[in-house]
């Protein structure tokens, strides 16, 4: 596979995995984090240094626009229920390696 092919896979893949999540509002940030160890903020600090890496300035906001589908504070809005105490309780074992 040449690599013109490899980044229209990767750009493909990236594309689907963004739609996934986007049918899948009720998937929170907090239980991507404690089950995968990213999220949805994740790849929007990554698409920020690709973009970086590249030596175009994107901002957070910008990059989580594109993640989102939509600015960060309405998704937070409509989409983001604050986090329970069994998930927060959850996200501290994983951060602190002890799950």
């Amino acid at each position: 596979m040449n690599s013109e092919t490899q980044t229209e896979l990767d750009a493909a893949v990236l594309r689907r995995l963004l739609r996934h999540l986007d049918e899948n509002k009720d998937v929170q940030n907090i239980e991507l984090m404690i089950l995968a160890k990213f999220c949805r903020n994740c790849l929007s600090k990554w698409y920020v240094a690709a973009a970086a890496e590249r030596g175009l300035e994107m901002g957070i906001e910008e990059a989580r626009e594109r993640i989102y589908g939509m600015p960060y504070a309405q998704w937070k809005r409509d989409h983001q229920p604050p986090a329970t105490e069994d998930q927060l309780r959850r996200f501290d074992a994983v951060s602190e390696g002890r799950e």
